[in-house]
C-alpha cells in the first residue's frame, strides 16, 4: 500500500510539472537569478545599502549585461540575414546533389526524398502558430523574470522563516544549515557556469575562425550558450555550427576539421574547464545527472536541461543534512568510487604497481 502511494504521487507529480511547465519554469529560473544576485545584493545590505535600492543595482546591472549580450548577438545577425537569401540557395543545391548521390549509390528515387523533405516542411508551417506562442511566452518570461527577482530577494528573510516556521523548532538548526548551504551552492554553481560559458564563447569564436567558418563570431556565441547543458551542450552546439556548415559549404575538410575541433573542445569543457571553474559545487556523480538531464528534457524540454542540475543540488543538500535519507545521499554522491576514478593520482599508484621490480611484478 505504501508502494502504490508513493508510485501514484511520482506519476501525479510528473503529471503536474507537464501541465503547469509554462507557469513552473519561469519561476524556476527567477529563482536561479535570484540566487546568482543574492551574494551581491547581500553584501551591498551589510554596507548599509537599503533592501530595495540593493536589489535595484543588481538587476540594472544584470539587464545591461543581457542587453549588451543581445545587442551583439543582433549586430553579427544582421550580416547572417542579409545573406541569406544566397545561403537559402546553396542549401537547395546541396540537397539536390545530396537526393542524386542517394538515388546513384542506394536506389532510394529522387522524388520520394523531395516529396519526404516537402512533407516536413508542411509539418514545420503547421507548426508555426506553435512556434510564435512559445516564442511569445518566451519574451513574457524574459520581461518577467526582472519581477520574479526583485520578489524572491525582497522577501526572502520571510520565505526562510515561513520555512523554519513550517519544520518546527526541533529541526531549526538543521534547516538554517540546509538554507546557507543551498544558498553558497547553487551560487557558486550558476556563477562557475557563466564564466565557462564566456570562455567557451572565446574559445569556439576563435576555433571557428581559425578553421575557415563564416559567421565564426555568432556561431561561436550560439555554441557557447548550449554550454548551459552540462555533458550535452558543447555536443548539441558543436552539431548546430556542424550542420550549418555541411549545408552551405563545398570544401570537404572543413566538416572534418570541424568535428575534431568540437571533440577536443568537448574534452578540455568537461575534463578541465568545468572541474576547475565550476568545481565540486554540486558533488553528484555523472550517473545521476545525465538520467535527471533525460528526464527533465522529456518534461520540460530545454527549459529543463537548463534548469535541473542546480536543482537537483538543492535537492541533494536537503537530502545530505537529514540522517534517514544519507543513503539516498550516498547514492547521489560522488563518494564510494574514488578509488576507480581516472584521476592522476590513481594513475601514478596503476604505474608504480607495474613498474618493473614491484612486488606485484615480482609474484606474476
Amino acid at each position: 500500500m505504501r508502494l502504490s502511494y508513493f508510485l501514484l504521487s511520482i506519476i501525479l507529480l510528473i503529471y503536474g510539472l507537464i501541465i503547469a511547465r509554462n507557469f513552473l519554469y519561469p519561476l524556476a529560473f527567477g529563482i536561479l537569478f535570484s540566487y546568482m544576485l543574492y551574494p551581491g545584493v547581500n553584501y551591498l545590505e551589510k554596507k548599509g545599502f537599503p533592501r530595495i535600492l540593493a536589489i535595484l543595482i543588481f538587476i540594472v546591472l544584470a539587464a545591461a549585461v543581457f542587453g549588451f549580450a543581445v545587442t551583439i548577438i543582433l549586430k553579427n545577425s544582421n550580416r547572417f540575414l542579409e545573406e541569406l537569401p544566397a545561403l537559402r540557395v546553396k542549401t537547395i543545391n546541396h540537397l539536390d546533389a545530396l537526393q542524386q548521390y542517394l538515388e546513384n549509390n542506394f536506389g532510394i528515387p529522387s522524388e520520394r526524398l523531395k516529396n519526404f523533405l516537402l512533407e516536413q516542411i508542411f509539418n514545420i508551417s503547421a507548426k508555426s502558430v506553435e512556434f510564435f506562442s512559445a516564442t511569445t511566452h518566451t519574451i513574457f518570461t524574459i520581461l518577467m523574470q526582472p519581477v520574479f527577482i526583485f520578489l524572491f530577494l525582497y522577501y526572502r528573510t520571510k520565505f526562510a522563516y515561513f520555512i523554519l516556521k513550517l519544520v518546527g523548532a526541533e529541526n531549526r538548526m538543521i534547516t538554517v544549515n540546509i538554507l546557507r548551504e543551498i544558498s553558497k551552492v547553487v551560487a557558486r554553481y550558476l556563477l562557475g557556469l557563466t564564466t565557462v560559458v564566456l570562455f567557451m564563447a572565446v574559445i569556439n569564436s576563435i576555433g571557428y575562425w581559425i578553421i575557415g567558418i563564416k559567421y565564426f563570431f555568432l556561431l561561436g556565441i550560439v555554441a557557447a550558450l548550449c554550454s548551459f547543458i552540462p555533458y550535452f551542450g558543447t555536443i548539441i552546439g558543436g552539431s548546430i555550427t556542424l550542420i550549418f556548415v555541411l549545408l552551405t559549404t563545398d570544401n570537404a575538410a572543413l566538416p572534418l576539421r570541424l568535428v575534431v575541433f568540437v571533440y577536443i573542445v568537448h574534452f578540455i569543457e568537461n575534463n578541465i574547464l568545468s572541474p576547475n571553474i565550476v568545481g565540486h559545487n554540486v558533488r553528484i556523480n555523472p550517473f545521476i545527472i545525465i538520467l535527471s538531464l533525460i528526464a527533465a528534457a522529456m518534461v520540460w524540454g530545454l527549459p529543463g536541461m537548463i534548469v535541473v542540475i542546480p536543482f537537483l543540488a538543492m535537492f541533494y543538500v536537503i537530502i545530505n543534512q537529514i540522517p534517514r535519507m544519507k543513503s539516498y545521499a550516498y547514492l547521489m554522491g560522488m563518494h564510494g568510487t574514488k578509488k576507480h576514478a581516472l584521476n592522476l593520482g590513481n594513475i601514478k599508484k596503476f604505474l608504480k604497481k607495474t613498474k618493473p621490480g614491484s612486488g606485484e611484478s615480482e609474484q606474476v
